[in-house]
Formats: structure tokens, C-alpha cells, sequence
């Protein structure tokens, strides 16, 4: 592990904090621009890992099964022809069929993100964005009833309460209600217990809260994107197969490589920050070479 290169690569691209935990120790950490271990940090599109791990508890505790059809919760679905073929797998792995969109500050509310027509057969195609994961919490919504007053209700009393993580506030859409995809502003020392929980195999401090078996779930591919779990993307670097991160726009990560119990929290703010390029830097992991093209004649 070259932690040196890596934050080197990382204060090229507007660093604004990192922390390197292994074996549930934290080995090193730096801040700039004002942030510290403590100070709030948007997320944006890394707040849909969140959804990926609660939806295997959820599957666990028997609210839903991943491949059960979102018309069986929303019926409104069953009479168009695509839409009464997408699972809730769809949604979570971004292959429901439906388009680009649903970004930033255009995440839709529930009722115009389930009227949201698809624009290609379910399961054929990656497309990333935000409105299935909308339709996602529809359905947990519905599916909630009694239960909990809202997805991310649910989300703080089954996965976040128990490892002590504190989101300093989710922002709110035009209705009212919180958005899945994006939205929740968290600081470093926060997310990092999100992550060792996950390299821990579900378990944080001891105690089990999402089994092992069920967690794993969440860093399988599909046919349409391999690198693309449940709200989880997965590891560009085939010498670390289990390597799995969050990923939020600026350069907002948090990696986790549960072989060697290594976890990452990364914020920043820049376009040109590269993942892999970071990842590489810090694993010691040399760049694949494209073999230059000779001239002929």
C-alpha cells in the first residue's frame, strides 16, 4: 500500500479529506479546505450505497425478495408491457430500462418517477441515474405501511443506528419527502463506520447487522454491467477482485477491500478525479500498458 502516491494523485484533484482505515485502525488521515474528521460533507451520488445494503436486510427481515416484479407492490405497473417486467434487482442495479436522468437536483418525486416511461426491455441495458432508485423507494414505501414512516426511517433504525452513523441532514424534494439517490450530507468519520462495517462482512463492533451472506449480494454484477453491483460499483483492478466502492460526483469515495480489511473515506471536489488512477496509486498497482501502434512503410 503506497498511501504517499495516492494522496499525492488526490491533492491534484481538490482534496478535501481522506482517512485510511486497516484492520479497523485508522493508519492515516489529512483535511484541507476546511473539512475535518467531523465537518459534513455532501455525498451526492454515494448516498445510493446506502440503499444496496438495506435492501438485502430488508431481504432478510421478509419485507421484499430482490427479484420480486414492482408491479406486485406498485399494480399500477402490470398493465405496460416493460414495466410489468422489472424486478426490484432492476432498479437496484440500474437495468430496469429506464432512461438517463433523475441527477443532482432533478431527482423526481415517488409519483413522477413511477410515471416515468422505459426506454428499452429490462435487464438489457446499464443506464446510471436516479429515478429507479426513486421507484425503488416507492416500493419501500408502500411496502413499509405500519412498519416505519419512511424508507430512510427504516434505513436509520435497521442498518445506521446500530453502528452509530449520524447523516447531518438529507436534503428534501419539492413534496416533502427525502430523495434516495443523493442527498445525504455526512462527515469522513461518519462514512467510515459505514465502510468498516461492510470490510467487517456485516458486523460492526461485534455485533452482526447485515449477515455475511446477505452483504455479498450486494457486490454482484450484472449481464448489462459487471462492474455494478447493488448501488455498489466494483473493482476495475483484477489483483483485488473483492475491491467495491461508493461514488458520488467531485470525487466523493468510500472504498472498501474486505480481504485485507482496508477501508477508504475520500472527498474532494474536482471532475478530472479518477478512481482507478487513485486506486492504483494507493494498491501499488501498476497501469495497464496499451501496446503502441507502429507505423508502416
Amino acid at each position: 500500500m503506497n498511501v504517499d502516491a495516492a494522496v499525492a494523485y488526490a491533492t491534484k484533484h481538490g482534496l478535501q479529506a481522506l482517512i485510511v482505515s486497516h484492520q479497523g485502525k485508522t493508519i492515516f488521515e489529512t483535511y484541507a479546505g476546511g473539512y475535518d474528521r467531523a465537518k459534513p460533507h455532501p455525498l451526492f451520488s454515494g448516498t445510493k450505497s446506502f440503499w444496496g445494503v438495506l435492501a438485502v436486510a430488508a431481504e432478510d427481515d421478509g419485507l421484499l425478495d430482490l427479484d420480486e416484479l414492482v408491479m406486485r407492490t406498485v399494480p399500477e405497473w402490470a398493465n405496460d408491457a416493460r414495466k410489468s417486467h422489472v424486478t426490484l434487482r432492476h432498479l437496484l442495479q440500474l437495468t430496469s430500462g429506464i432512461g438517463f436522468g433523475g441527477l443532482g437536483s432533478a431527482v423526481p418525486t415517488y409519483s413522477k418517477a413511477l410515471a416515468t416511461p422505459l426506454v428499452s426491455e429490462p435487464g438489457q441495458r446499464f443506464v446510471y441515474g436516479g429515478i429507479p432508485l426513486q421507484v425503488f423507494g416507492a416500493v419501500l414505501q408502500r411496502k413499509l405501511h405500519r412498519r416505519s414512516p419512511s424508507p430512510h426511517s427504516y434505513l436509520q433504525e435497521r442498518i445506521l443506528d446500530p453502528i452509530g452513523l449520524r447523516i447531518a441532514s438529507w436534503r428534501k424534494l419539492p413534496d416533502g419527502t427525502q430523495p434516495l439517490p443523493t442527498g445525504a450530507l455526512v462527515a469522513a468519520g461518519e462514512w467510515l463506520k459505514f465502510g468498516r462495517m461492510i470490510a467487517a462482512g456485516g458486523v460492526y463492533k461485534e455485533k452482526m447487522v447485515v449477515r455475511r451472506g446477505s452483504l455479498e449480494r450486494c457486490f454482484q454484477g450484472s449481464t448489462a454491467n459487471p462492474r455494478y453491483g447493488l448501488c455498489f460499483w466494483l473493482s476495475p483492478l483484477p489483483s483485488h477482485p473483492d475491491l467495491a466502492y461508493a461514488s458520488g460526483s467531485g470525487g466523493q469515495a468510500l472504498y472498501v477491500v474486505p480481504s485485507q480489511d482496508l477501508v477508504v473515506v475520500k472527498f474532494g471536489d474536482s471532475r478530472s478525479y479518477k478512481h482507478e488512477t487513485f486506486l492504483r496509486a494507493l494498491l501499488g498497482v501498476a497501469a495497464v500498458k496499451k501496446p503502441s501502434k507502429r507505423r508502416s512503410g
